[in-house]
């Protein structure tokens, strides 16, 4: 038997819980669907310093924890469940979940992105203890230290010039020749002295005990193996929006993201999305929030006028 609501929001990280905040205040009965630990793909960071409000910067789980109990003092329930399905019924959406169903008269996908593991050993024992996927979220604390960032494409090479503001030097391993990024992108990053290109390279192995201390890698075209001791690791080989249980259901673009306009609003009517999962949310937390935010006011517009 589902259990009815007026809204339901899938996905608890930023974007989800700020989305639930709104939504509580305003008075409506309000569901947060989450399949882990409420926080997302920012608990992966170290330490939170560029959000707003908080100048000696907070720990990650911390701030997360303030947004999950703000929403619940303005009535937001939470239950575990991973969704697997929406469907649409006569007076709203009927939310599958794998522990149950729920129905709603409004729908607001906050399920966020996946960054891309390399899949290698000591890569999850170190995240956070000096790899991180995020140099915009970590890289003031890498100053005057030793620093790589994995990848080719745009983001990497993004990546590897902000660095450079911070870190005294930037490795770029990448696994090709020739590098993916937008020409001006690749002319900054030849022509910046502290960055240096290892071609050709597969990290292996991420080593450290306490925290990162080298990495291990593999050249494709010699099959030479080499050691570079590190500070810092940064893992820039693309994100993966969790779009796959609305796949054929919702429109997204190229990259698998929602598509969504200025109000939020989703290919379909009532049906709202915010947050990384998105296409117009630049993968920060600060973002994140605001886009939670505006989903939750289209919502309650849209649900006024429905009564």
């Amino acid at each position: 038997m589902s259990e009815s609501y007026e809204i339901i929001i899938i996905g608890a990280g930023p974007a989800g819980l700020a989305a639930a905040i709104y939504a509580g205040r305003a008075r409506r009965q309000t569901l947060v669907l989450e399949k882990g630990v409420p926080g997302g793909q920012i608990l992966l960071t170290d330490w939170i310093e560029n959000y707003p409000g908080f100048p000696d910067g907070i720990a990650p789980f911390e701030l997360m924890e303030k947004f999950r109990q703000q929403a619940e003092k303005f009535g937001a329930e939470f239950k575990m469940d991973e969704i697997k399905e929406i469907a649409e019924t006569d007076n709203g959406w009927q939310v599958i979940g794998y522990q149950g169903e729920y129905k709603s008269r409004a729908v607001i996908i906050a399920t966020g992105s996946i960054y891309r593991k390399l899949g290698v050993k000591g890569e999850a024992e170190l995240t956070g203890k000096g790899v991180s996927y995020c140099a915009t979220c970590d890289g003031a604390f890498f100053r005057d230290r030793v620093v790589a960032v994995v990848g080719g494409g745009d983001n990497a090479l993004e990546e590897a010039l902000f660095l450079t503001k911070f870190a005294q030097k930037v490795y770029l391993v990448h696994r090709r020749d020739k590098l993916r990024g937008v020409k001006i992108l690749q002319e900054r990053v030849f022509a910046n002295p502290k960055i240096e290109i290892i071609w050709n390279a597969f990290v292996t192995e991420i080593v450290g005990q306490e925290r990162l201390e080298k990495i291990r890698l593999l050249d494709r075209q010699t099959q030479k193996e080499s050691e570079i001791p590190l500070d810092g690791l940064f893992i820039s080989i693309g994100m993966d929006p969790n779009t796959a249980f609305v796949q054929g259901f919702l429109e997204l673009n190229e990259y698998g993201e929602i598509k969504v306009n200025s109000q939020m609003e989703t290919s379909r009517r009532g049906i709202f999305a915010a947050g990384d999962v998105t296409n117009v949310c630049p993968k920060q937390v600060a973002t994140a929030v605001g886009s939670g935010v505006a989903a939750a006011l289209a919502v309650e517009e849209f649900l006024s006028h429905l009564e």
